[in-house]
């Protein structure tokens, strides 16, 4: 069975979403077969920022579908949005 990298783009509900304290939520979260591998910040207007996350996990039926799940129930997180997917 192959992997996937799926980066992802989260939206925080205000600027005043602390990105430190999201990135802790986001690996917590994480279904235990995803591998968190890299975060990003991408500043997008009026002092919002987006918060990236890149990860690795087994190429099976609905794992992507369960991590950007679990991203969404928490309680700064306004949208989750897949960025790239790809096997590797």
């Amino acid at each position: 069975m192959g992997k996937v990298y799926m980066k992802l783009r989260i939206m925080p509900k205000d600027v005043d979403v602390d990105l430190e304290k999201l990135k802790e939520k986001v690996r917590e979260h994480a279904p235990k077969n995803v591998e968190i591998v890299d975060f990003g910040i991408q500043p997008i207007a009026f002092g919002l920022k987006a918060l990236l996350v890149a990860s690795v996990m087994p190429d099976e039926e609905g794992i992507g579908d369960r991590l950007i799940e679990r991203i969404n129930e928490l309680d700064d997180v306004e949208s989750v949005e897949i960025e790239a997917q790809e096997l590797v």
